[in-house]
């Protein structure tokens, strides 16, 4: 994934993402102020159609008006259950009113839906004013989009090129719009229509185009101390008459339809195993269960797995996580494959046959429809000679994903097209790229994407691509291929004990530099990432080696302040919070304290062994926002999440540990009986 943009500029204040829905193709994503702020679609992650720009929700009340963001409201903002539907409660004492949204992207049509449930906490009558604005910027381009009143639905459409979206809803058991505005925005200096809103009124254009926003309005009348509802639609497609078809559908079938049957589908789906995690506390399996979906939200129906759709970052990095690093969504099939989701992961290892280069290598990212994304990795060093722009670890990850894969389905005919086109040109590639001064992997950029060299982390995930060509190949009987993966693999495992541990620091090092005939020179920094070397089965737990490694990275990378976890590194510059580095050698990474957190359950013994482990799990969990979303980092006294957020290779590495913890205490319990005689 990509953590660290070099040069990036820093920024503390930003707006994370604490909700995100979506079915694998229609995705929308909320902030902390219950904003509306990306709608992807075809592609998860792909053409944002507001370009993170605020969609506002709003009220209009006895002559008085609240957007979402005012600080009147207060706000809780949550899942349905086990579901990818919200439940967001905001009451506003000032204006006696408290709200109840569940909103929901239909599980198979490109229907986003909101439901709201208004109660009247005062002893007089009222009529109110429900608001929903939409800053559409089309395919993510601020100019050229037009909004128009269909008066056959009365409803608004927007659209550009073949993209269009239909905004509707229905409110006291009447259907269509009850007031509108359409304008210009962006465009000397005007704000928008969400300004004209405030006063209760709205001007009822009926076409701008250019730089555009909407803002739609329904009425309500509320008894006293008594309740009513509403709905808003937003059907999309890649023409008027999908999306008059959908908006047809939702009048005939009615909204509560679509919300229902999706909330009961998601619910269905993330408790198809529920006796993988009966080892838990109800509050980790529920939190299991939110990862487990989180997650999914950012699995394309194609096979993309997007590291992050949230857009914040792209304010000032002028770039996204929005793109699919082999590496992250490698180690999310894992955990999609130890959940039992074999079809995702499927998808993902489609998604990545015509991706892998003919020299056998991924590239440093791609985008989810399946082109290589942008890059920052230089094709040639400072003396303009040429070097490949890649982290090798991402081409070995994919195998060793595939490996794992088949250990677990042990389908022969899934796996046979692969073989030739992925499998062997790739461990062809693994082999080969090696360095011939020490016969480890040849330098590539780290997993963080800050220094070139030979690193800890990439050589184990060079040796489980490796080992896991060997053995695909052995199966196939291509025998000769198999000894030269397997033997390559050993030659790199013996080299990493030659070359990458530090005998007199008793701690294998991150990174060797290699600059031509100088001196290999160690770097002494301590990485969470050197936990690779073991995480990924090169060597054991309870190796010395490995041992002394571990004990020196848990003491040196503790963050020691209530909030705690485990930094990535020692002066970890990335969002840098704090200066005290004895105390916060950086920011709490979730990945990295999980990482932890699976070498403990690798070497438990017993039962007693487990209890570190399980610690950091409800760690990561109280952690979380409310609404279950985990981000890349933590600020390290405040807990606010920083970068972006949600991060799916969080929540992937949160599944994964669960159900390795999950097994460890089955196995344990098992031994526990057999020695007792029971």
């Amino acid at each position: 994934m990509g953590p660290s943009v070099q040069g990036r500029p820093e920024r503390q204040v930003r707006v994370p993402r604490s909700l995100s829905i979506g079915n694998g193709k229609l995705q929308v994503n909320f902030d902390l102020d219950y904003n509306l702020r990306d709608i992807f679609y075809h592609n998860v992650g792909q053409e944002n159609h507001t370009a993170g720009d605020m969609c506002r929700t709003g009220i209009w009340v006895d002559g008085r008006f609240y957007w979402m963001e005012h600080p009147a409201w207060k706000k809780d903002i949550r899942y349905v259950e086990d579901s990818l539907v919200t439940h967001v409660t905001a009451v506003n004492d000032e204006a006696q009113l408290t709200l109840v949204f569940h909103d929901v992207v239909d599980l198979d049509r490109d229907l986003f839906l909101r439901e709201v449930q208004i109660t009247n906490r005062s002893d007089a009558t009222r009529d109110l004013r429900f608001y929903f604005h939409y800053d559409l910027h089309i395919y993510g381009v601020r100019v050229a989009d037009t909004v128009y009143y269909d008066p056959d639905v009365r409803a608004l459409v927007a659209f550009k090129g073949q993209r269009y979206f239909l905004m509707n809803g229905a409110s006291g058991g009447k259907i269509g719009v009850d007031s509108w505005a359409i304008g210009v925005t962006e465009v000397g200096g005007r704000e928008g229509t969400w300004r004209d809103a405030e006063d209760g009124k709205l001007e009822q254009g009926l076409v701008a185009q250019g730089s555009v926003d909407a803002t739609l309005a329904f009425g309500c009348a509320l008894p006293a101390h008594g309740t009513s509802g509403l709905y808003h639609w937003l059907a999309v497609g890649d023409s008027v008459s999908d999306v008059r078809s959908l908006d047809t559908l939702v009048r005939s079938r009615g909204p509560q339809s679509f919300i229902s049957r999706t909330r009961n589908f998601w619910q269905v789906w993330c408790r198809k195993d529920e006796e993988n995690v009966a080892e838990l506390s109800p509050a980790l399996e529920s939190f299991y269960k939110r990862s487990l979906l989180i997650l999914r939200s950012h699995v394309d129906n194609k096979g993309a797995i997007v590291a992050s759709t949230d857009w914040e970052v792209a304010s000032y990095a002028r770039d996204t996580y929005a793109y699919v690093w082999p590496r992250d969504a490698a180690l999310s099939t894992i955990a999609l494959d130890k959940a039992g989701y074999v079809t995702l992961t499927r998808r993902f290892f489609e998604y990545c046959i015509p991706l892998l280069t003919s020299d056998g290598y991924f590239m440093h990212k791609y985008t989810p429809a399946g082109p290589v994304a942008s890059s920052w990795l230089p094709w040639a060093d400072a003396q303009g000679k040429k070097q490949l722009p890649i982290q090798e670890d991402e081409t070995g990850l994919v195998l060793y994903a595939m490996w794992r894969h088949y250990q677990r389905y042990k389908d022969v005919d899934f796996v046979r097209p692969f073989y030739r086109p992925l499998i062997k040109t790739a461990g062809d590639f693994l082999a080969s790229y090696r360095d011939p001064r020490t016969g480890l992997p040849a330098p590539s950029y780290d997993l963080w994407e800050e220094r070139r060299g030979i690193h800890a982390w990439t050589v184990a995930a060079v040796w489980a691509g490796l080992q896991a060509a060997s053995r695909f190949a052995h199966m196939l009987s291509d025998q000769d291929l198999s000894e030269k993966y397997l033997r390559a693999a050993e030659e790199i495992r013996n080299a990493a004990v030659n070359y990458l541990f530090d005998r007199k620091r008793n701690c294998f090092v991150r990174t060797l530099k290699v600059d031509g005939d100088k001196p290999l020179e160690a770097d002494p920094i301590l990485d969470s990432s050197i936990l690779g070397l073991t995480l990924f089965g090169m060597f054991p737990a309870r190796d010395p080696m490995i041992v002394s490694t571990v004990e020196q990275i848990a003491d040196r990378l503790r963050v020691r302040t209530p909030v705690g976890g485990m930094a990535r590194y020692e002066n970890d510059y990335f969002h840098q919070v704090s200066g005290d580095i004895t105390n916060v050698p950086g920011n709490p990474w979730f990945i990295c304290t999980l990482w932890l957190a699976q070498y403990y359950i690798a070497r438990a013994e017993d039962l007693a062994d487990l209890d570190a482990a399980r610690k950091i799990l409800e760690w990561v969990q109280g952690c979380a926002l409310p609404s279950g979303v985990l981000g890349e980092q933590m600020n390290p006294y405040t807990r606010e999440p920083l970068s972006v957020s949600p991060l799916s290779w969080s929540h992937a590495e949160f599944v994964s540990t669960v159900l390795d913890y999950v097994a460890k205490t089955r196995l344990l319990r098992t031994r526990a009986r057999a020695h007792s005689g029971g």
